[in-house]
C-alpha cells in the first residue's frame, strides 16, 4: 500500500480565505493550499488592502468585516475562478471604487449570473468589454440585502460568493435557486460559514443568511479531494493500492465520492472518518454515473475509461463545457487521439474500450486534463506527452514529482 500526501483543497482554501477576510478578529489558517489560484486569491485580498502572512504552514489574516482598507484599487485575478468570482463580491461589501481584470481564459468563463444579481441587490457594477465578464469596475456603498432568485445552473461558485457575503449585508439574504450544479460544494460553504460563526441555512430551494457577523478562527484545510482523485484513479488502473490520509468520510469535499465511482467499477473502496484507501481490481468495470455534484472529476474518470470491460458513459455534466476548457470536447479529443472510440452530446460523454496508443495531449491550459491523462499514461506503451506539463501549478504545482515518486515506487518505469 501506497501512502500519497495530498496538498490542501482549493475549494476550502478559497472560502478560508474570504471569510477570514470577512471575520472580526485574526484567523490561522493551516496546511493551505500553495498554488498559483491560492497565491491569486491571497494577492487580490493584500491588492484590496487586507493584511495577511504566509508561513510555508500557516497563513494569518487579519479580518476587516467592514470592506477593504482601500477606496480604490485594481485587482488581476490570474486564472482563478473563485478569485474571479469571491473577491467582487467581498468589495462590493465595502466602501470605494474597485476594477476587476483575470486572464484571457478566465474573461472566457461565464460571470453574468452573480453580476446580474449584485446589481439586483443595487451594486453599481459595470463590464467594461463583452457583457457578464471580466474586466468590470464597482462602486461599492455596501450592500443592503433582500431577497433574490439566482440561476447557479453554470457554476455553483455564483451561489457561493453571494452566500459568503451574505453576513456583511446590513438585512440579510434570501437567495432562491431556479437550478444548481454541484450542490456538495454548497454546502461545503455552508458549513465553513458556520465554523466561523454564521448561521445560513437552506430550506427547500432558498438559502437563508442572517446579518450575523463572521468571528475569526483557526481553521485546519483538508487534503484536496479532487486532486486526490488522479492518485485513487492510478490505483483502480493498475491494480495498486493508495491511501490518501487526512481525507475521508467527514470530508467536506464532495469529489470524495469518486472513490465510490471507483467502486462502482470494481476496486475495494475503504474510507475511514479520516482517510480513503482504493485497491484496483483486475481489470474495471464499464458504467454509467451522473457526475453533475462531482464534475472537477470527469476528466479523471474519462482518462481512465477506455481500460474498462465495457462502454463508461458520464451524464448531466454540461457545466464542464464552461470550465477552464469545455473539458467535454477536450477528453474527446484527446481520447480520440489515443485511439479510443469516444461519443458526446450536449451534457454527456461515452468512451468505449481500447488500449490506447502513445499521442500528443491537447491540455488546453487546463491543469485537470494534464492530470488526469498523465494517468492513461502509466498503461499506455510509450506514455503521452503534454503540451502543457506547467499548467498543474494552478492546483498542485508539485503533481509531476508526486506522480514519478508513485510510478518509481509501482516499479512503473
Amino acid at each position: 500500500m501506497t501512502v500519497v500526501e495530498i496538498p490542501g483543497s482549493k475549494s476550502i482554501t478559497a472560502r478560508a480565505l474570504f471569510l477570514a477576510a470577512a471575520a472580526e478578529g485574526t484567523t490561522v489558517l493551516r496546511r493551505p493550499l500553495r498554488s498559483d489560484d491560492s497565491e491569486g486569491f491571497a494577492e487580490g485580498l493584500r491588492t484590496l488592502g487586507y493584511r495577511l502572512d504566509q508561513q510555508p504552514d500557516a497563513w494569518t489574516v487579519e479580518g476587516r468585516p467592514a470592506g477593504p482598507a482601500l477606496g480604490e484599487a485594481d485587482v488581476y485575478c490570474r486564472d482563478g475562478a473563485t478569485t474571479a468570482r469571491f473577491l467582487p463580491t467581498l468589495a462590493a461589501a465595502g466602501q470605494g471604487t474597485f476594477r476587476f481584470d483575470a486572464s484571457a481564459q478566465m474573461r472566457r468563463r461565464p460571470l453574468g449570473p452573480l453580476t446580474r444579481a449584485l446589481r439586483e441587490l443595487g451594486v453599481d457594477l459595470t463590464h467594461e468589454q463583452a457583457e457578464g465578464h471580466h474586466p468590470l469596475t464597482l462602486r461599492a456603498d455596501g450592500i443592503k440585502g433582500g431577497a433574490l432568485t439566482l440561476d447557479a445552473g453554470l457554476s455553483s461558485q455564483f451561489l457561493t460568493a453571494l452566500l459568503l457575503a451574505g453576513p456583511l449585508t446590513s438585512d440579510g439574504l434570501d437567495i432562491t435557486v431556479s437550478d444548481l450544479v454541484s450542490v456538495p460544494y454548497v454546502e461545503m460553504t455552508l458549513a465553513m460559514m458556520r465554523r466561523f460563526g454564521n448561521d445560513a441555512r437552506r430550506v427547500g430551494d432558498t438559502f437563508h443568511v442572517p446579518p450575523q457577523g463572521y468571528r475569526a478562527t483557526d481553521y485546519l484545510i483538508e487534503p484536496d479531494a479532487s486532486t486526490a482523485s488522479y492518485f485513487l484513479a492510478a490505483a483502480a488502473l493498475t491494480g495498486r493500492s493508495v491511501t490518501i490520509p487526512g481525507l475521508g468520510s467527514e470530508s467536506l469535499q464532495g469529489d470524495i465520492r469518486f472513490a465510490e465511482v471507483l467502486r462502482e467499477m470494481g476496486a475495494e473502496v475503504t474510507l475511514t472518518p479520516d482517510s480513503v484507501t482504493v485497491t484496483g481490481p483486475a481489470r474495471l468495470s464499464g458504467i454509467t454515473v451522473n457526475m453533475r455534484d462531482i464534475s472537477d472529476t470527469v476528466p479523471t474518470l474519462a482518462a481512465i475509461a477506455p481500460f474498462a470491460d465495457g462502454p463508461v458513459r458520464i451524464e448531466d455534466v454540461y457545466n464542464t463545457r464552461v470550465k477552464e476548457c469545455d473539458r467535454l470536447a477536450a477528453c474527446a479529443e484527446n481520447l480520440t487521439a489515443l485511439g479510443v472510440r469516444v461519443e458526446t452530446g450536449r451534457d454527456w460523454i461515452e468512451i468505449h474500450p481500447a488500449q490506447p496508443r502513445s499521442a500528443p495531449i491537447a491540455c488546453h491550459g487546463d491543469h485537470r486534463i494534464a492530470m488526469s491523462f498523465s494517468i492513461t499514461a502509466l498503461r499506455t506503451e510509450g506514455g503521452v506527452t503534454l503540451d502543457d506539463p506547467g499548467c498543474v501549478r494552478k492546483t498542485f504545482p508539485g503533481f509531476h514529482d508526486a506522480l514519478a515518486d508513485m510510478r518509481t515506487t509501482w516499479g512503473l518505469d
